[in-house]
């Protein structure tokens, strides 16, 4: 979705004018979520330690960094811009933060 050409999309009044950043954001916060449920789940008993989780954020902000490369180098009909960027950090440290914080919910209730 983000080498999507939108064409004249972007440009619909239906949008407001931080709609891009907001879908960066989430798009990067979904992944996060979907990719650590993804290593909890696989491990047996079920967990996820501080080291996997700045493995995660690590991948998912220089994932956020080559697809913006490759909005400047190849995909010509969008921009790379450092505010997405940007928006992929904050979407990616949002997803890491809920699910430490659901990790330890889960954990302070079975105590």
């Amino acid at each position: 979705m983000c080498t999507a050409n939108l064409g004249d999309v972007g440009d619909s009044p239906m949008f407001f004018p931080g709609f891009d950043k907001l879908t960066h954001t989430g798009f990067f916060f979904t992944l996060v979520v979907l990719y650590c449920n993804g290593i909890i789940r696989q491990q047996k008993p079920m967990a996820f330690s501080y080291k996997q989780a700045v493995l995660v954020t690590v991948f998912a902000i220089i994932f956020g960094g080559l697809i913006e490369i490759l909005q400047l180098t190849i995909f010509t009909w969008r921009s790379a811009d450092w505010s997405d960027l940007f928006a992929d950090t904050l979407g990616t440290c949002m997803g890491i933060f809920s699910v430490m914080v659901t990790i330890g919910a889960i954990g302070y209730e079975k105590r």
